[in-house]
């Protein structure tokens, strides 16, 4: 049995492609949409449909993974350039249909390979397919091969729907507003009109948040899965840094950067890390990870909350909206009532060290500098001539009617920055000061003080101490802004307004993912906040799969 599935699993393209033309013709009058047992099930809702609902429709062959990808293919043609013109997706997977088609068959001759098969997922633009970035600069560069969170998603037979918009150079080039790429333009939210999608994985948040695809990748290396998360309703998971391979992804730090899922709940994020982490040569930092990946899905326990220590590092809070921190201190009776131990406050014994600290800025500047020119270097071809980070400042120069664009989008003083670094004594003083205060003495002293399995605080306030530590956080939806919030004007995105909604984040230790999930799950069940805000109605794409199927 294992030589057939083998054999089948490398059946040619031309094969497969012949098999399905075969395969449709004999089948689809006999689709579920005809069927008796259709006419009385309900399709799931993408605005909100899991991916273990999607699943069991693809195995009940209610439809298939080609009326999933004409759907979402759909869904984003109706609001990513028209309507409210959300920008969320900078370009969708000619070969998608393709994938889907093949992936339709070997379902059907052999089963699925896992949760995964024939689930569509965005990108994140700087996560290596074709072409990456956002970027003018590296438009039409040949990378060697697909990033490595890439080819394992595809290999669990997910789809790769197409490339989310970002801020560019993952809001690394300058002061400019989150969700701007001079390829995809201004991304805004679906919560409030031009609002701020934060960043830099905008268009991943923005793109899930409202069902563009089951769900998406997205990188962070300080707040760019957990703020767009926060600010996008949805489930983020930032990684510790080793657990996800960064090889085939534009880099910041190697220090920092990281690759996870964003999702609408905890339980998809758990099904998307469960594929992507693990060891990768070509990322000596996930060699630290554990040899055995646990299954994050069976983490998901209701009562995992349940004699739970949870501590509250209360001075991180001075810089957070007041009805954020009134929904948070309102989530603590919750969580107590799940069965866990609230120690508030928890505070970091380095907390004013950590606050004046400046070293974050000289790892990344250092790190940006070395990597990105390593990065281009192995690219395959880059048709604009782009080598290095000077060439990237000379090019936007050069290009400033396409990328620095007046008046929001001049800025390219990061680039500016990192350009001016050395890889110095300083450097890796600033390397080691970060691990000390960030993990040492930041947040497993805290931990250890306080005897706790976790810290909880608002989502928009959680990023900083796990970006130098390199620690994971997971953020779930707790609640939106008041209705009668003022709406910021647009400069050009609004800062707030009402009904945008925030989180709460775990976060905790390295390699603790699986702990993490434990909790998010117990409060979202508990909870199921997502779905008390519905984003903006001119946001919310129409297309369902009862409009694509026997079409």
């Amino acid at each position: 049995m294992a030589s057939k599935v083998a054999y089948l699993r490398q059946l040619s393209l031309l094969t497969i492609g012949i098999l399905v033309l075969a395969l449709v013709c004999a089948s689809r009058g006999q689709t579920s949409a005809q069927s008796p047992e259709s006419a009385v099930f309900n399709f799931p809702d993408l605005y909100e449909a899991s991916i273990a609902e999607l699943q069991d429709g693809l195995e009940r062959g209610h439809f298939t993974s080609v009326d999933l990808v004409k759907a979402y293919f759909a869904r984003i043609e109706e609001v990513n350039l028209q309507g409210p013109t959300l920008r969320a997706v900078l370009e969708t997977n000619p070969s998608a249909l393709r994938q889907a088609a093949e992936l339709d068959l070997e379902r059907k001759l052999i089963g699925p390979r896992g949760p995964l098969h024939g689930i569509p997922i965005l990108l994140k633009d700087n996560i290596a397919t074709l072409h990456s970035e956002g970027s003018f600069a590296l438009l039409g560069s040949v990378v060697p091969r697909d990033a490595h969170v890439a080819a394992k998603l595809r290999a669990a037979g997910a789809i790769i729907l197409g490339k989310a918009n970002l801020s560019e150079w993952a809001h690394f080039r300058g002061s400019v507003p989150s969700g701007f790429s001079g390829r995809g333009g201004q991304a805004t939210s679906a919560y409030v009109p031009l609002g701020d999608p934060s960043g830099s994985s905008s268009g991943s948040g923005i793109g899930t948040s409202i069902g563009l695809a089951a769900a998406a990748l997205g990188t962070e290396t300080d707040g760019s899965i957990i703020s767009p998360s926060n600010m996008n309703n949805l489930v983020g998971i930032k990684p510790t840094v080793g657990l996800t391979s960064r090889a085939g992804v534009v880099p910041i730090s190697q220090h920092q950067d990281t690759v996870g899922p964003m999702a609408r709940s905890v339980a998809d994020a758990a099904a998307i890390l469960s594929v992507i982490a693990g060891r990768d040569p070509r990322d000596n930092f996930t060699l630290a990870q554990p040899l055995v990946v646990p299954d994050y899905t069976k983490a998901l326990k209701p009562n995992g909350l349940k004699g739970v220590r949870l501590g509250v590092p209360r001075k991180f809070f001075t810089r957070t909206n007041t009805n954020i921190v009134a929904a948070f201190n309102a989530s603590l009776e919750t969580i107590r009532n799940l069965g866990a131990t609230i120690v508030d406050p928890a505070d970091f014994p380095d907390f004013a060290e950590l606050e004046a600290s400046r070293n974050e800025s000289i790892v990344t500047q250092t790190d940006f500098k070395v990597q990105v020119n390593e990065y281009i270097a192995e690219l395959l071809d880059v048709p604009t001539g782009v080598k290095n980070l000077a060439d990237l400042i000379a090019f936007n120069i050069a290009h400033a009617d396409e990328e620095l664009i007046p008046p929001f989008y001049t800025d390219q003083s990061e680039f500016i920055s990192s350009e001016n670094t050395t890889v110095n004594q300083a450097f890796f003083d600033a390397v080691a000061a970060d691990k000390d205060l960030g993990a040492t003495r930041g947040i497993d002293a805290t931990l250890k003080a306080f005897n706790l399995d976790a810290l909880l605080l608002p989502s928009a306030v959680a990023p900083g101490p796990a970006a130098i530590a390199g620690y994971p956080i997971i953020s779930v939806p707790l609640g939106f802004l008041p209705p009668n919030t003022t709406l910021a004007p647009a400069q050009p995105i609004r800062s707030s307004g009402p009904n945008q909604p925030f989180g709460i984040a775990f976060m905790g230790t390295a390699f603790s993912e699986f702990h993490l999930i434990s909790f998010a799950f117990a409060y979202e069940q508990a909870t199921h906040n997502r779905l008390k805000q519905l984003a903006f109605p001119e946001a919310i794409p129409k297309t369902q799969l009862a409009d694509i199927i026997g079409k």
